[in-house]
């Protein structure tokens, strides 16, 4: 499917090969299909050879299915035969409406669906929309197609669903930009006083036992960081007054394969990593790997005794230092904005959403979810208004106490 001059990051093609050789595409040639989840097959097989973020690789769509028992839908717009775009979709009940979403939910961040980056020029609105109208005779219950949180660009790469009107996501997502390495983001990100903290945490954690940071490299070691990380994260909404989203026990076997799937592949897609000190975890991250860049898709700290030292900026600090060491041009710190991203961060990404009705229901559920989204940008981006939802939060939670630095888009 890929010339062979084409080369590969991890499951996907590098896009910089091969979108300077497009594939014109006779508007009468293309033709949809949509299926249900039997299209996962094809979509496994296509993505061998296609541009995808994270959200959407083979792993991540087939592990949701498998873990969660996702009604999902495939839909692939196709040039002679050769597919071109594929979304795998998740079918949800949302109150009366069903809506079909990325497989994930809002677990699902900086989405860009699968693509074989030479057909992506001639692929234009009328060829997605004919792409909705499969889903629509396959699935007539569904009301609605909602693409959120969607990159504009995955390295350069101008996501085709851009064609589409839309609007923006609520929240920003936040990056590091690593060109130059280590020495010359410090030199731009108050490097004298990280490093100096970085010290100072390290004393703190020497005194109380011995330290070390780990990358989970068996099935016993994603166990442990997953199931750590879990605990920490289920304690931290408990305190916000925030629902865990990491509750529900499906959506917890659906990391836990996906993390171990990653295991068995040469530069693995997904990765955990922690911070040990004294045989307890204080800190975990869940990174993603993404062509030029690293994505931190979650994090937390054990809010104990070690708590007041920061452990999550520690750990932050070490996977940047080795993203730089590993050739990586960006560090993303994925959706939401937070006083601990930007300490390090200079590129925002605004992602955009793309909402397509189809049916009556559908027009009104776009409708209210539009309005949802500009009111939830509108306190996000009001300090006083986000601090009294903070706020009304952990009084809800009954914690009135300020929280330490953490994601809670």
């Amino acid at each position: 499917m890929v010339d062979a001059a084409a080369s590969f990051d991890g499951n996907r093609v590098a896009a910089n090969e091969v979108s300077t050789r497009p594939m014109k595409a006779d508007q009468g040639r293309w033709t949809t299909t949509a299926r249900d989840g039997a299209g996962l097959a094809d979509y496994i097989q296509f993505c061998a050879s296609a541009l995808f973020a994270p959200a959407q690789s083979a792993s991540w769509a087939n592990n949701w299915a498998t873990a969660t028992g996702a009604d999902m839908v495939v839909a692939t717009l196709v040039c002679d035969g050769r597919p071109a775009l594929s979304l795998a979709l998740d079918v949800i009940r949302h109150g009366p409406f069903k809506l079909a979403r990325f497989a994930g939910g809002r677990h699902a961040n900086g989405n860009f669906a699968a693509a074989d980056p030479r057909f992506l020029p001639a692929i234009d609105a009328p060829a997605i929309r004919s792409m909705f109208k499969a889903i629509a005779r396959v699935r007539p219950d569904i009301d609605l197609i909602s693409l959120e949180r969607l990159l504009p660009d995955l390295d350069g790469v101008a996501n085709p669903l851009a064609v589409l009107p839309g609007f923006p996501s609520p929240n920003i997502a936040l990056a590091v930009d690593l060109d130059g390495g280590f020495d010359a983001l410090l030199s731009r990100a108050s490097g004298k006083r990280k490093r100096k903290k970085h010290r100072s945490q390290t004393r703190k954690f020497e005194a109380v036992g011995a330290f070390r940071r780990i990358e989970a490299r068996t099935r016993e070691e994603v166990d442990r960081l997953l199931d750590a990380f879990l605990e920490m994260k289920e304690a931290r909404f408990a305190k916000m007054g925030i629902a865990n989203v990491f509750g529900d026990r499906q959506v917890r076997d659906f990391f836990r394969a996906l993390f171990i799937d990653a295991l068995t592949e040469e530069k693995p897609s997904f990765l955990l990593h922690g911070l040990d000190v004294a045989g307890k975890l204080r800190a975990v991250t869940g990174s993603s790997r993404s062509g030029k860049r690293l994505i931190c898709e979650f994090g937390a700290i054990a809010e104990d005794d070690l708590a007041f030292t920061s452990p999550g900026d520690f750990l932050f600090f070490d996977n940047i230092q080795e993203a730089c060491e590993l050739g990586f041009g960006v560090y993303d710190f994925s959706v939401g904005d937070e006083p601990y991203k930007r300490l390090w961060c200079d590129i925002e990404v605004q992602h955009f959403e793309v909402l397509a009705p189809l049916t009556l229901k559908g027009h009104a559920l776009a409708a209210a979810m539009r309005q949802g989204a500009r009111a939830k940008a509108f306190i996000k981006n009001n300090p006083t208004a986000w601090k009294l939802t903070k706020m009304l939060r952990r009084k809800t939670a009954g914690q009135a106490a300020p929280a330490a630095a953490e994601d809670d888009s």
